[in-house]
C-alpha cells in the first residue's frame, strides 16, 4: 500500500509539473491532484477539463480545474462546458462542430435549402461576461462608492446585474428627485411632501403651527357666535358647546 501512494504521488508530481502544482492543487481542488485524464479542453476563464471513463465511476468521470484559483464557484463554467459536465451532451463545445457534421452526414436531406445554416444550431453570437463571471449578480459594489475589488469592479461603476423592471434598483423604475418647498427662506430644508416637512420641523414649530390653527379655529368661532341671530330656534347648535 504504501508503494502505491508513493506511486501515486511520484505520477501526480510528473503530471502537475512538480511541488508546486501539486500543491496548489491540492489546496484548490481536493482529491483532484492525485486524478489522471484526459485533457479536452478550456474555456475563455482559463479554466481546464478532464475526463477519465476508465479509472472513474459516472459521474466522477469528468471534472474541472479552475483557472483562478482563489475566485471560483460552479457558476464560473460556462454553459456549453456545463452541459458536457452534467453528461448532457456527448462532445466537448470544442469538439461541435465536427460532431454536428458527423451527425449530418447521415441525414439525408429530402429537399432543397436555401438556409444560411446546416444545422438548427445555426449562427452563435460570441459571449462576453464581466470577468468571466456567468452569474451576474455577483457584479455589485459591496459598499457606496467601493466598488467590489473580489470581483474586480471599480469604485463608482454601476452594478452588472440584471434587475427587473419593477425593481426600486432598475433605473427605469427611479424617479427624479422633486421638491415641492423649503422651510427656509434660503431653500436648506427642502422637502418633497408634507410628511417630509414634518420631519424636518424644529418643536418649536410645530407648536407655532399648532398655536396657529388653534387661533384660526378660535377666529371662526368667534365669526359664527356673533353672526345675527345665532342662537335663536333654528339657528343650529354650534358643535362643542
Amino acid at each position: 500500500m504504501v508503494f502505491a501512494v508513493v506511486r501515486t504521488f511520484q505520477k501526480a508530481l510528473q503530471y502537475r509539473g512538480g511541488w508546486k502544482g501539486l500543491l496548489e492543487h491540492m489546496y484548490t481542488n481536493g482529491d483532484y491532484p492525485f486524478k489522471f485524464g484526459t485533457y479536452m479542453g478550456s474555456d475563455a476563464a482559463g479554466n481546464r477539463y478532464y475526463e477519465n471513463r476508465v479509472d472513474y465511476p459516472f459521474g466522477q468521470h469528468r471534472w474541472v480545474e479552475p483557472g483562478d484559483i482563489h475566485n471560483f464557484d460552479s457558476t464560473s463554467i460556462p454553459p456549453e462546458w456545463q452541459g458536457w459536465m452534467t453528461s448532457m451532451h456527448d462532445e466537448p463545445p470544442c469538439a461541435e462542430e465536427q460532431l454536428i457534421a458527423r451527425k449530418t452526414a447521415k441525414i439525408d436531406q429530402m429537399c432543397d435549402s436555401n438556409a444560411p445554416h446546416k444545422s438548427n444550431v445555426g449562427y452563435q453570437e460570441p459571449l462576453w461576461n464581466f470577468h468571466n463571471l456567468h452569474n451576474q449578480t455577483q457584479v455589485r459594489s459591496r459598499g457606496y462608492g467601493i466598488g467590489n475589488p473580489i470581483v474586480g469592479l471599480p469604485p463608482g461603476v454601476k452594478d452588472a446585474y440584471y434587475t427587473q423592471p419593477g425593481s426600486p434598483y432598475n433605473d427605469a423604475s427611479i424617479r427624479p428627485l422633486e421638491f415641492i418647498g423649503s422651510l427656509d427662506k434660503d431653500g436648506g430644508r427642502k422637502f418633497k411632501s408634507e410628511k417630509w416637512a414634518e420631519r424636518l420641523r424644529t418643536e418649536e414649530e410645530k407648536k407655532a403651527i399648532e398655536s396657529q390653527k388653534e387661533n384660526e379655529v378660535q377666529g371662526f368661532l368667534s365669526s359664527v357666535q356673533g353672526q345675527k341671530g345665532f342662537g335663536r330656534r333654528g339657528g343650529g347648535t354650534l358643535i362643542g358647546n
